[in-house]
């Protein structure tokens, strides 16, 4: 049985073109994210892992060092989320939301230029975060992790608001090397409705796996059975 499904996209492959290619979403969604989902469906199978939320799989195999379930399992949540930070309809943020960017970045490009630097130095594979950080009186910062790491595992959780996936198959087929275009490209293209549920969630994990329908991340729960002693 299949735990895990591939979630669709919230926006037809080629919604973005020219700035994302519908091959970069065929390979990127279609067959790297595709794959975390097969190999986590593969490690967990008969295991007690089975029985627990996307979520409780991330923090459970990072606290027992079972990387190779925390990789899959976390680099299927930071997909999910990557798809629904983006929009192909121009959007800015408002409310609650922008009063926070203009109080800790100063104002929208300020944030977009740091969040951009930060992307950029990045060395590796990782991930660039807008965060709200609960021992900052939820102040919002920018984190970066590397590989598959994410907010949720860090020692006191922020709730993420925003991410960039800079792993180079996100960007090679249409930019080649080029990270700093394509990480200009897509805080261009950031989904601030999503972010501002995000924003005003009271979760460490929010949106995208309790959100809209379309962007809800489809689950097959297994039968009840003895749960593995922790």
């Amino acid at each position: 049985m299949e735990h895990y499904l591939l979630p669709k996209l919230p926006y037809p492959e080629n919604a973005f073109e020219p700035r994302i290619s519908a091959e970069t979403f065929e390979y990127h969604h279609g067959k790297h994210h595709q794959a975390y989902v097969k190999k986590l469906n593969k490690l967990i199978e008969g295991s007690a892992f089975e029985a627990l939320s996307l979520e409780e799989i991330i923090m459970r195999s990072h606290a027992e060092s079972q990387t190779a379930i925390f990789n899959n399992a976390a680099q299927n949540w930071n997909h999910t989320f990557f798809w629904n930070c983006l929009s192909p309809e121009t959007d800015q943020p408002t409310g609650e939301l922008l009063n926070a960017i203009n109080r800790d970045f100063g104002s929208l490009n300020d944030f977009k230029q740091q969040f951009h630097k930060k992307a950029v130095a990045l060395f590796g594979s990782g991930w660039v975060w807008l965060v709200k950080s609960p021992v900052k009186g939820g102040r919002l910062t920018i984190e970066s992790t590397s590989n598959a790491d994410n907010p949720l595992i860090l020692r006191t959780a922020r709730t993420p608001i925003l991410t960039c996936d800079v792993w180079e198959h996100a960007y090679y087929i249409d930019y080649r090397n080029e990270r700093p275009k394509f990480v200009e490209m897509v805080v261009d293209i950031f989904n601030w409705r999503f972010a501002s549920q995000n924003y005003e969630s009271t979760s460490a994990a929010p949106g995208m796996l309790s959100g809209e329908g379309k962007d809800r991340e489809r689950r097959i729960k297994p039968q009840p059975k003895p749960r593995a002693a922790a």
